[in-house]
This record gives structure tokens, sequence and C-alpha cells, in this order.
């Protein structure tokens, strides 16, 4: 009895100090990753807009848009992060528009577990080059075979769910983002 007892205490104190350690370095990680996801939003948006100058995050309606100044201080575009399910999981996009909110200037994939070899091809230049400069005063459509209007793009093959996984979740960001902004 009195060897249970003791290999009870030990096993006890051992968890009471690993859930303690545990603790300790989620705390001191939680900040860091925080700064990392803020960093890889501001590094996207320096790639699709490096002629921003300057950034300011506003909060509309629970909605997070960043408003980009030229060294003017004038709107020259807007970003935002649109979120949403994939085939594996959860997609973060980063999107920046223009001031006419006409046109996608560009995508950046922030987070992404979709399928190696096939649907993490959205991640890829090829795919995100597809967005560059398309008109978002319609709905983006998603195709198997090559684009004939300036709303579409095609879809990556063997990979069609992916693909218009992402044209989906931009579809309805952009609708919510055109109106905030117009409200404002």
């Amino acid at each position: 009895m009195k060897e249970v007892v003791k290999i009870t205490g030990i096993l006890t104190s051992t968890c009471i100090i690993c859930a303690f350690l545990l603790s300790f370095v989620s705390g001191i990680a939680i900040e860091k990753i925080e700064m990392n996801k803020q960093k890889r939003v501001e590094d996207a948006i320096t790639n699709l807009a490096p002629y921003a100058k300057k950034i300011e995050e506003v909060k509309l309606n629970n909605e997070i848009i960043y408003n980009l100044f030229n060294n003017k201080n004038k709107i020259v575009g807007y970003a935002f992060v649109a979120e949403g399910q994939g085939y594996q999981g959860k997609i973060k996009i980063l999107s920046v528009i223009d001031v006419s909110l006409k046109k996608l200037e560009g995508i950046e994939i922030v987070e992404s577990v979709e399928t190696p070899g096939l649907g993490a091809k959205i991640k890829g230049a090829l795919f995100k080059n597809k967005f560059k400069n398309l008109n978002i005063s319609k709905t983006i459509e998603c195709l198997k075979d090559d684009p004939t209007k300036d709303n579409q793009i095609k879809s990556i093959t063997g990979a069609t769910v992916s693909s218009r996984a992402v044209t989906n979740i931009l579809n309805k960001k952009i609708d919510i983002i055109v109106n905030l902004v117009n409200k404002k």
C-alpha cells in the first residue's frame, strides 16, 4: 500500500510540474506566435502593394481592413484577410484590392494545410498570379478550362476543390469588404 501511495505521489508531482512548465512556455510562445502572424500579414501586404508607404489597420463591424496610403497620405487601396474551409482545413488568404474596389491586385496564401503536391499548389506563384488585376466587380469564377472573361481563373488540375475554395472564400469576403468600405 505504501508503494502505491509513493508512486501516485511521484506521478502527481511530475504531472503538476509538467503542466506548469507547459503553461509557462505556452504563455511565452503565444505572444511570439501572434507577432509572427502579424508579420506574415504585413510582409504579404508589402509584397502585393509595394507602392503603399503607410498601412493603417481599421476595424469596421468586426472586420479588419488595412487602408493603404501612398507617400502623400492618400488611400491607394485596401487589404484584408479572408478565411474559410479548403479541402483539408482552413485557408487564410491576404488580398489587396484597388481604391476603386473593382480590381483584385493579388493574393497571398497566409495559411493553408491543403494536400501536398496538389492542393498545396494554391501557395505557388503560378496559381496566385492568376488573381493579379482580376476584375472583382463581378463574382470571381473558377473554371477547369481557360478563362475567357476578366473575372475568371483556371483551376489547378487535380486540385479543383482547393481552387474553388479560394475563389469562394474571396467572393464572400470581397462582398463584405466592398459594402463596408462603401458605407464609411
